[in-house]
C-alpha cells in the first residue's frame, strides 16, 4: 500500500510538473506584463480547447495599451469563432484615435466579417484613414446621355470612411458603386446639353451628394469627386436616322401596297374592257342575221340596203381620212 500510496504522488507530482513546465513561461510572461492570469485559469483554457497563449498576448497587447479586458471576454469571442488578436488591434487603433468603439461593437464587426476579405482591424483603420472608391470601377466609365442627345462618359472617385455604427448589418461597397452610378447618369440625364456638363462637372457632385447614397450602407461618403468626362457618340442623331430610316420603310410598304392596288385595279378594268369588246362582237355578229330577218319578213328592201351600205363605206372612208391626220399631226415636230 505504501508503494502505491508513493506511486500515486510521484504521478500527480509528475503531472503538475509537467503542467508547470507547459504553462509556467506563460505564467510568468502575463505576470511581468502587468496582466496576470492565474494558472488555473491557463489549465481551463487549455482544457476547454482555447489557446492560452493567444489569449494571454492579446491581453498583454491591450494592457500595454492601456486597455482591459478580461480573460473571459477574450475566451468568449475565441470560441465564437472570432479572431481575437484582430479585435484587440482594432480597440487600440480606435483608442488612439479617439473613436467610440466598445468591444462588443468590435466583436460584432469581426464576426460580421467572418469569410470575406476584410477585416475589423481594416474597417477600423478605413474610419480612420478614409478610403477611395472607383466608381464604376475596373478602369471603365459610365455612359449617359444628355438631353440634347450627346453621349457623355464619366468616370468618379468616391472617398468614403466607415460607419462603425452601422457595419453590421450595411450594405457593401457594391452598393455604394451602384448607387453613385445611378446618381450620375441621372445628373447628367437631366442636364440640358452636354456642354453644362463639361463646363460645370461639379454639378454632378453636388446633385449625387444631395440624394444620401450612403444611407443604410457601412459606409459615410465624404466627397465625391469626378475624375473624367469625355464625350462620345451622338446618341440623339442616330436614333433620329434610324428612326427616318424606319419611317422611310413604311412610306415605301405603304406605297408598295398601293402600287400593287393600282395594278390590280387596271388588271380588272382590262378584263372589263375585254368583256366588253366580247359583248361589242356580238352584238355586231347579230347585225347580218337581223338585215336577214328583215329581207324575208318585208320590212327592208333592196334600195334600202343599198343605202345601209353606203351609208357604211361613207363613214369608214371618213373614219380613215380622220386617224391619217391624225397620225401626221403627231409626227410634225412644228404641232404645238
Amino acid at each position: 500500500m505504501e508503494l502505491i500510496i508513493i506511486g500515486a504522488i510521484v504521478l500527480v507530482a509528475l503531472i503538475i510538473g509537467l503542467v508547470l513546465m507547459k504553462f509556467i513561461g506563460i505564467w510568468i510572461r502575463a505576470r511581468v506584463s502587468n496582466a496576470p492570469v492565474g494558472l488555473l485559469n491557463l489549465v481551463a483554457m487549455w482544457i476547454r480547447k482555447v489557446s492560452p497563449s493567444l489569449i494571454v498576448d492579446s491581453r498583454i497587447t491591450a494592457a500595454k495599451a492601456g486597455l482591459n479586458f478580461s480573460t473571459d471576454q477574450l475566451e468568449a469571442h475565441y470560441l465564437a469563432g472570432g479572431h481575437v488578436d484582430d479585435v484587440v488591434l482594432s480597440m487600440i487603433a480606435a483608442d488612439k484615435a479617439g473613436i467610440p468603439l466598445t468591444f462588443d461593437r468590435a466583436c460584432a464587426i469581426d464576426l460580421a466579417v467572418k469569410g470575406t476579405s476584410k477585416t475589423v482591424l481594416e474597417a477600423v483603420r478605413t474610419s480612420i484613414n478614409p478610403a477611395v472608391i472607383d466608381c464604376p470601377g475596373g478602369g471603365k466609365k459610365i455612359d449617359a446621355v444628355a438631353r440634347d442627345g450627346i453621349q457623355l462618359r464619366a468616370r468618379a472617385r468616391v472617398t468614403v470612411r466607415t460607419n462603425l455604427e452601422r457595419f453590421v448589418g450595411g450594405a457593401t461597397e457594391e452598393t455604394i458603386i451602384a448607387r453613385v452610378n445611378e446618381g450620375i447618369v441621372t445628373s447628367i440625364g437631366s442636364a440640358q446639353s452636354h456642354k453644362d456638363v463639361l463646363e460645370n462637372p461639379d454639378h454632378i457632385s453636388h446633385r449625387v451628394l444631395e440624394r444620401g447614397l450612403d444611407a443604410n450602407t457601412q459606409f459615410e461618403i465624404l466627397s465625391i469627386d469626378i475624375a473624367d468626362v469625355d464625350v462620345g457618340e451622338n446618341i440623339g442623331a442616330t436614333l433620329q436616322a434610324s428612326q427616318a430610316e424606319a419611317d422611310k420603310q413604311v412610306a415605301q410598304a405603304k406605297a408598295e401596297v398601293r402600287r400593287a392596288a393600282a395594278v390590280a385595279t387596271e388588271q380588272e378594268m382590262s378584263a372589263r374592257t375585254q368583256e366588253m369588246r366580247a359583248k361589242l362582237v356580238e352584238a355586231e355578229a347579230e347585225i347580218p342575221m337581223a338585215i336577214a330577218e328583215a329581207f324575208r319578213s318585208g320590212n327592208l328592201g333592196v334600195m334600202d340596203y343599198t343605202n345601209y351600205r353606203n351609208i357604211v363605206a361613207d363613214t369608214q372612208m371618213r373614219q380613215s381620212i380622220a386617224d391619217e391626220v391624225s397620225e401626221d399631226e403627231d409626227e410634225d415636230p412644228h404641232n404645238p
